[in-house]
């Protein structure tokens, strides 16, 4: 992914990555386990409303499914078209499957990432540290 990665966890924290999105955007990515809690449709429209106040913001945004396939191929039915998924998991290839079929991408990991519940976002040198990540050069 060559735009910069952000783990986020709430609406804020995808808004506040969205608010200092670089032109080439940001790779929003799922609290780790997220399809299971909050679920699928909570984190889209966590995002959705994130990137409505943000319009001008160019990102995409990926599920974390941990290692529950089940959840993987119920987020591929509504709509995602990024997810992640544990590849030890014997149904694996079998997702894969299912994702390629629909155009989706599943990834057996996720890419390295700023955690955002590690940071005050209410705070000048958490909002500083964000926007670092998002202009440094990706690898």
């Amino acid at each position: 992914m060559p735009a910069p990665a952000i783990r986020f966890r709430s609406e804020a924290e995808a808004a506040a990555a969205l608010s200092l999105a670089p032109p080439g955007g940001v790779f929003l990515i799922s609290a780790p386990g997220a399809a299971a809690w909050p679920g699928a449709r909570v984190v889209a429209a966590m995002v959705a409303r994130a990137a409505a106040a943000h319009p001008g913001a160019q990102h995409e945004a990926a599920l974390d499914c941990g290692s529950a396939p089940g959840l993987a191929l119920d987020a591929l039915r509504q709509g995602w078209r990024i997810l992640v998924l544990d590849p030890a998991h014997p149904s694996f290839p079998a997702v894969r499957a299912a994702a390629e079929e629909v155009r989706a991408t599943l990834l057996p990991a996720a890419p390295e990432a700023l955690d955002l519940s590690r940071l005050d976002l209410r705070r000048p040198g958490g909002l500083a540290l964000l926007a670092r990540h998002l202009t440094a050069p990706c690898p």
